[in-house]
């Protein structure tokens, strides 16, 4: 009899229409794979939710707070349902940018000069000299990111207003001119390394993340084959140190002019959509992305 999987999808997080996204594509490949799948558009019942349907695995295409920071992982242990991604640890951990890098640091990988302050003094004044990049220490999707250029000479004010709705503390970090990378890791191997090319502007934001064209994936990426490598070390000993299960993609900032790469973040609930990342350098190994979903469900446990 083949596997009945929960897919979860939705929540309240301001990443909720990206996790939708997710969840569809994932859901449409399990079912093309053979799989029973329930599709679970997750409020705050989803315990008695999935109490009731007793699913064999649950696949998570969650994002942002509470679906990727250990909070559901911990309601799936206590309800004894085999997940897919990392677990509690790993999950709460990497969603927290600035202890993260403390982490990743003590592992060997090199991060970015940053500080953690309150969005109020992070729009009072300079908490580190321009350029710099502020942004959410618990978000993703690139919600909330503020790049303050070099001769800009008010701080980022928008930060102090009353609506910001993506947490009262920031992490500051030191610009770091050059490319954006990005490499996932599948178990206990790295897979390729992408390049991103924003073709909205000079960043890669929520709009060329997400809408269709919004970015080009240069895959493999054009960068010396030593550094390459090294990424694809960095995103490994990352994965690992962090403690992160299953599928995990690591965020790069690389300046060939002097040669500095840092790895900028650790994503445990990588997007899954069409024009995602992780999708595209599982097919550049090889996967389809049936076979890479399938892998995951195969892949989920309990105490991750």
């Amino acid at each position: 009899m083949s596997k009945h999987v929960a897919v979860l999808m939705g929540g309240w997080s301001a990443e909720r229409p990206v996790s939708l996204n997710s969840g569809k594509a994932c859901a449409d490949a399990l079912e093309g794979a053979g799989f029973r799948v329930t599709r679970v558009d997750v409020d705050r019942s989803v315990a008695t939710v999935l109490g009731q349907l007793k699913p064999d695995v649950v696949f998570n295409a969650l994002h942002g707070p509470f679906g990727e920071d250990g909070t559901i992982q911990g309601i799936l242990e206590v309800l004894g349902l085999p997940y897919t991604h990392s677990g509690v640890l790993a999950s709460a951990l990497a969603m927290r940018k600035d202890r993260a890098k403390i982490i990743m640091a003590a592992a060997g990988v090199p991060v970015a000069r940053g500080v953690t302050a309150s969005r109020f003094e992070v729009a009072r004044r300079h908490v580190l000299p321009p350029p710099y990049v502020a942004k959410p220490v618990a978000n993703g999707s690139s919600f909330g990111v503020i790049i303050v250029k070099k001769d800009r000479a008010h701080p980022p004010q928008e930060a102090g207003r009353a609506d910001w709705p993506l947490g009262e503390e920031m992490l500051v970090e030191e610009f770091i001119d050059g490319l954006e990378l990005t490499c996932a890791v599948m178990g206990d191997k790295a897979l390729g390394v992408i390049e991103i090319a924003s073709n909205t502007g000079e960043f890669y934001d929520y709009d060329a993340k997400y809408a269709p064209g919004g970015s080009i994936h240069i895959l493999p990426a054009k960068i010396k084959p030593n550094v390459y490598q090294q990424v694809q070390e960095m995103a490994l000993t990352a994965h690992m140190a962090l403690g992160c299960r299953g599928v995990s993609r690591a965020d790069f900032r690389y300046d060939p002019a002097s040669d500095t790469l840092v790895c900028l973040e650790v994503n445990t609930q990588p997007g899954m959509t069409e024009t995602s990342l992780v999708p595209d350098l599982a097919a550049h190994d090889g996967l389809s992305f049936g076979e890479l979903v399938t892998w995951m469900v195969e892949d989920a446990s309990l105490d991750r």
